[in-house]
């Protein structure tokens, strides 16, 4: 399995100082993980499926409806600057 020099070189490379008794600590709890997971690999899943979750979820969120605002003017007022009947910004590509 993980032993402490493999959890010391996996900290390294993600730049986190672990202390000895934090060594210590992830070793046995990426151990365990591993364990887990053949236990998982003994299971016959020959007939199921791949998924990209264990259960069905749907978008709650509404549709786009195109609605126009009342108080344009006063959007319009609101604005830093204005030109006619449009926000007025600072030109960001082309030139000064």
């Amino acid at each position: 399995m993980i032993d402490i020099e493999q959890v010391r070189k996996v900290a390294n490379l993600a730049r986190l100082a672990l202390s000895e008794a934090e060594e210590k600590q992830f070793t046995g709890q990426l151990n365990g993980i591993l364990e887990y997971v053949q236990q998982l690999d003994e299971l016959d899943t020959t007939d199921v499926p791949p998924t990209t979750r264990a259960i069905e979820v749907s978008n709650i969120t509404r549709p786009d409806q195109l609605e126009t605002f009342a108080e344009r003017e006063a959007i319009l007022e609101s604005a830093p600057e204005r030109e006619a009947d449009f926000f007025k910004v600072p030109k960001i590509m082309g030139g000064e």
